[in-house]
């Protein structure tokens, strides 16, 4: 069930909570409007605003969200689609990134001239090869790429688990960079000889932007070459996978300090997308760091997004290192860190079981809260392989399934799977001894659907804070543009639209017993 928010938009969210009311008590579900909500009209044009612009370029689309430096105010928003991927060779051209951010900024251009900075995070781990030119070789190899699985075992075996873990914080996985590295020296060995950068996805735009050649340590985290322990790329570890390791670290950007700017508008870059020449460029970062940047995380608060993918993440003062793989000891964007246990199945299992059963999303996630179902019902998420657990092989399987099951306990069970895997990532973190006690932050597209809200606070018998309008990336890229503009840090953060707390009547426990005994 649904409680207002009762945070400012200016201070963290402190929790006051009454009881829970009946199990699907839907009357006190309503929205509240704050100041850095939804998107408001009251901002006109060419009043000599101070704004900003935040750029979230994900798998799916590009989002831009203009906001007021000193409120947070979303102001407008512009969104532009990417072309659609399916692991397990999970591939996008570059430049479908650079025109979907061109096109998402022309549908917010009557406020590109109050822009005073701006700032791109996106999706993490993308390998992105230019040539001498600054043009892309061949599609981008995506995080959710999994031809690299074997390459990753390769390198485990060779320099071990735990030394990876040491070394630069994470345990090679298909998803991370230096296995699509490795992938392209055994298969596309040209395309090696003929880069002269490697970058990742939102690099590749702060360049289109700037023309400079820099990332940031929270997105560089996550590459597997580039270590959050020593500050530094790690020429052991490319050594691995190219004979002249210095020399391809002359061929990677030069990693940012937190809120270091990566440069400035230049005419070109301003003639492709309208934005103002020589406006300050923010760092940017990958996703999960601006999400986290975006929402104002403390050490204790857990974040979960919902979107093609799932994850877990939490702010952390030490560097995290775990020779399991289940978590990645990221970097965040602000000096700290950002330990994260991912998973390849979110919203798109929940897609592809409504599309089985003829429900729209809608529909689907009413009927995964019409009644509690049988807990033996279980719905083992992996449909794409998965890699928390690392199954990057495995397939999706339900089980207990009888003559009398319904659509509802099937809907109900495809939701269950999808937030038991993301638990099963929380389980990992606080193994690490990440704290996981303070609150619990509810993003990404999948934080829209009713049924996700609820079984996330069903399954962690805690309160949820839901993000529904907001986009916490994109809040943590103009959060990021802010700081390229002042120097000052923004007072505000990202608010809950609802507070969304348990049911009574749900055995969490017998349900997260039954989802790990499944296929035993």
């Amino acid at each position: 069930m649904v409680r207002p928010s009762i945070r400012s938009p200016m201070r963290p969210c402190r929790r006051i909570w009454t009881q829970p009311q009946s199990p699907v008590d839907r009357s006190c579900w309503r929205t509240r409007s704050t100041r850095s909500s939804g998107p408001r009209h009251d901002h006109a044009p060419g009043r000599g605003m101070n704004l900003v612009a935040g750029v979230d370029s994900s798998t799916q689309s590009t989002k831009v969200e203009i906001r007021d430096i000193e409120t947070g105010d979303l102001v407008a928003t512009g969104r532009a689609g990417h072309p659609a991927v399916h692991p397990p060779a999970s591939e996008q051209h570059p430049d479908s990134w650079w025109a979907a951010l061109a096109d998402a900024l022309s549908q917010v251009a009557v406020h590109l001239g109050d822009v005073k900075a701006i700032s791109v995070v996106a999706q993490q781990h993308g390998l992105v090869c230019l040539d001498a030119d600054g043009d892309p070789i061949r599609p981008a190899k995506l995080w959710n790429d999994t031809t690299s699985a074997g390459q990753a075992r390769a390198l485990v075996e060779r320099f071990g688990a735990r030394a990876w873990a040491q070394r630069c914080g994470l345990v090679p996985v298909s998803s991370i960079t230096i296995t699509k590295l490795a992938w392209l020296v055994e298969n596309e060995p040209h395309v090696i000889a003929r880069a002269d950068s490697f970058m990742l996805p939102h690099d590749f735009l702060t360049f289109r932007l700037t023309g400079q050649r820099v990332t940031d340590r929270g997105d560089a985290s996550g590459t597997g070459w580039w270590s959050p322990v020593t500050g530094g790329y790690e020429p052991e570890l490319l050594g691995l996978v190219v004979d002249d390791p210095r020399g391809l670290i002359d061929r990677l950007p030069r990693v940012l300090g937190p809120q270091e700017p990566a440069g400035a508008v230049t005419a070109q870059a301003a003639a492709s997308t309208g934005l103002p020449v020589g406006i300050p460029v923010a760092c940017g970062t990958g996703d999960n760091m601006g999400a986290a940047y975006g929402l104002g995380l403390e050490p204790g608060d857990i974040a979960m997004s919902l979107g093609t993918s799932g994850t877990v993440y939490a702010v952390t003062d030490s560097p995290v290192k775990d020779a399991t793989g289940l978590v990645a000891g990221f970097a965040d964007a602000t000096g700290r860190y950002l330990p994260l246990a991912a998973t390849l199945n979110a919203t798109r299992v929940t897609d592809t079981v409504a599309l089985w059963l003829g429900a729209d999303r809608a529909e689907f996630a009413e009927l995964a809260l019409e009644s509690l179902p049988d807990p033996s019902l279980v719905l083992k998420p992996y449909f794409d392989g998965e890699r928390t657990p690392n199954l990057p092989d495995a397939r999706g399987s339900f089980f207990g399934l009888r003559n009398d099951t319904t659509r509802a306990d099937i809907a109900s069970a495809a939701h269950v799977g999808v937030v038991c895997g993301l638990m099963f990532g929380t389980d990992a973190l606080a193994s690490c001894g990440v704290s996981t006690g303070g609150q619990i932050h509810l993003t990404g597209g999948g934080a829209r659907s009713v049924a996700f809200q609820q079984w996330v606070a069903d399954l962690w018998g805690r309160p949820v804070m839901v993000y529904i309008d907001g986009e916490a990336a994109a809040a943590g890229a103009c959060r990021q543009a802010a700081v390229a503009a002042t120097s000052v840090e923004p007072a505000w953060s990202l608010v809950p639209d609802r507070v969304v707390e348990p049911r009574t009547g749900v055995d969490r426990h017998l349900y997260r017993k039954t989802y790990d005994q499944a296929g035993q």
